[in-house]
C-alpha cells in the first residue's frame, strides 16, 4: 500500500473515526484504524463491536492494499507534521511509514484481515432527512437523557417514526425533551433507542452535505451522510460518511402520560433574555430558583447561604400571578438547546412542571417541547 495524501485531510479524517475505538485490552485491533487504499482515495474505518464509521478521503494512490495502524498515535503524528503533503507506505511485515519532508515515522501495525467488518442492514426501513433538521432536533433533546446506568433504556435517544411524524425524546425523569417534524414517508412506522454515545457522535458529523439517509432494523442503525462535490474541495472528504450502531435494547417507557394535558397558563418569553437572566439568579443559588410570573413581568429569583439575587424581565402575559421553583440547570439547558427567539412558557402552580413549547413554522419545521419537573416551595 502506498499513497501521498494532503495532511490536513488526513487528519480530519482520523479525528472523525478516533472517538470510537474500543477499548477492550482482549482485542487490540479495535484500537486501530482499518485504512484502505482504493484508486483515488482511503478509507478510514474503526469500530468499537457496538458503534463503527468509515469515511472516504481523495488522495494520490500509487499502489492499492490494506493495513490497519494505532488511530490515536496516527493522529497525533498527522497533526504535528510540518509539510502539507504526507506519504504513507506499508510493507508486507506490517510496518507503515509515515513520512513528509524531513520527518519520518514508522508504525507498527495489525494485519487488515483481523479488523471485524462494520454489519450491513438488511431489510432496513429508511428516512430521508435535511442533516441541520435532525442536528437541531438531537440537539434539541440531548441533554435530557439519562447518565444512570441502571436505567439503561434512558441513556439515549428514542426515535419514533408513525403517521407522518419523527419525533426524537429523551428523559432522565426529572425533565422531558421531544422534537417532532414531519417527513414525507407516511407510511412508514417504527421506533429505536440510539444510545447516547451514538447520539454525541452523530451530533458531531462535519458539514460535507445537506442530507444524510437513517435506515434501522429491530437491532441496527445506520446514517449516511453523502459528500457533496464543493465540500470535497474544502474538507478532502468523497463518496459519503457511514455511521452504523447497535440500538438500546428494551421497551421505552410511555412518555406522552408525562405531557400535561390540563390548562396551563402561557407566557410569550424572549428565550435568550430569559437563558441571561437564570443564569446570574443561579450563581448565588442553592440549586433552587424561583420564577414569580405576573402581568406583563418574570422575576427570577435565587438564594443560598451566600446571599440573594433577583433579575426581572418583561413577558408577555396577562393573568394572575403564579410563583414555581426549578433547579436552575433544568431551566438553562433547554434555554440553550432552543434555537428560536420566542418561546411560550406553560406554568400552573408550585406543584406543577414548566412546560417550555416552539411551534414549527415556515423558518423552522420542527416542534419543540421540554417538560421541567418543579421543586416545591415550601
Amino acid at each position: 500500500m502506498k499513497f501521498k495524501i494532503n495532511r490536513d485531510y488526513f487528519g480530519a479524517g482520523l479525528q472523525l473515526v478516533t472517538n470510537v475505538v474500543g477499548s477492550r485490552k482482549t482485542m487490540p485491533i479495535l484500537q486501530n484504524v482499518l485504512i484502505e487504499a482504493r484508486s483515488n482515495k482511503i478509507l478510514l474505518t474503526t469500530t468499537n463491536l457496538d458503534l463503527g464509521v468509515r469515511c472516504s478521503i481523495q488522495a494520490e494512490v500509487t499502489e492499492e492494499g490494506s493495513t490497519t495502524l494505532p488511530v490515536k498515535e496516527l493522529s497525533r503524528i498527522v497533526k504535528e507534521l510540518a509539510d502539507i503533503e504526507v506519504s504513507v507506505e506499508s510493507s508486507d511485515k506490517l510496518k507503515s511509514t509515515v513520512s513528509t519532508r524531513g520527518s519520518v515515522f514508522n508504525l507498527i501495525g495489525i494485519d487488515s484481515k483481523e479488523f471485524p467488518p462494520l454489519p450491513e442492514l438488511e431489510k432496513s426501513e429508511v428516512i430521508n432527512l435535511k442533516k441541520e433538521d435532525l442536528a437541531q432536533m438531537l440537539k434539541s433533546v440531548s441533554y435530557a437523557q439519562s447518565i444512570n446506568e441502571e436505567r439503561y433504556m434512558l441513556k439515549g435517544v428514542f426515535f419514533l417514526l408513525e403517521k407522518g411524524k419523527l419525533s426524537l425524546v429523551a428523559t432522565d425523569g426529572r425533565r422531558l425533551a421531544v422534537s417532532s417534524k414531519q417527513v414525507p414517508e407516511e407510511d412508514l412506522q417504527g421506533e429505536f433507542i440510539l444510545p447516547s454515545l451514538t447520539v454525541s457522535e452523530i451530533e458531531k458529523l462535519p458539514k460535507t452535505g445537506e442530507d444524510i439517509r437513517l435506515s434501522f432494523t429491530d437491532r441496527q442503525v445506520s446514517f449516511e451522510l453523502p459528500v457533496s462535490e464543493e465540500k470535497t474541495k474544502e474538507t478532502g472528504f468523497v463518496d459519503s460518511i457511514y455511521f452504523i450502531s447497535k440500538v438500546v435494547e428494551g421497551k421505552y417507557p410511555n412518555y406522552k402520560q408525562v405531557i400535561p394535558k390540563d390548562d396551563f397558563k402561557v407566557a410569550k418569553i424572549e428565550r435568550e433574555l430569559m437563558q441571561e437572566c437564570v443564569t446570574r439568579a443561579s450563581l448565588v443559588s442553592d440549586e433552587r430558583i424561583t420564577l414569580r410570573v405576573k402581568n406583563g413581568e418574570m422575576e427570577i429569583s435565587g438564594q443560598s447561604m451566600l446571599g440573594d439575587a433577583c433579575e426581572s424581565l418583561s413577558i408577555n402575559y396577562d393573568g394572575d400571578e403564579s410563583t414555581v421553583s426549578f433547579n436552575p440547570k433544568f431551566l438553562m439547558d433547554p434555554l440553550r438547546a432552543i434555537q428560536v427567539d420566542q418561546i411560550s412558557f406553560e406554568f400552573r402552580d408550585d406543584m406543577s412542571p414548566g412546560v417550555f413549547k416552539v411551534s414549527s413554522n415556515n423558518e423552522n419545521p420542527t416542534d419543540t417541547l421540554c417538560v421541567v419537573m418543579p421543586i416545591r416551595t415550601d
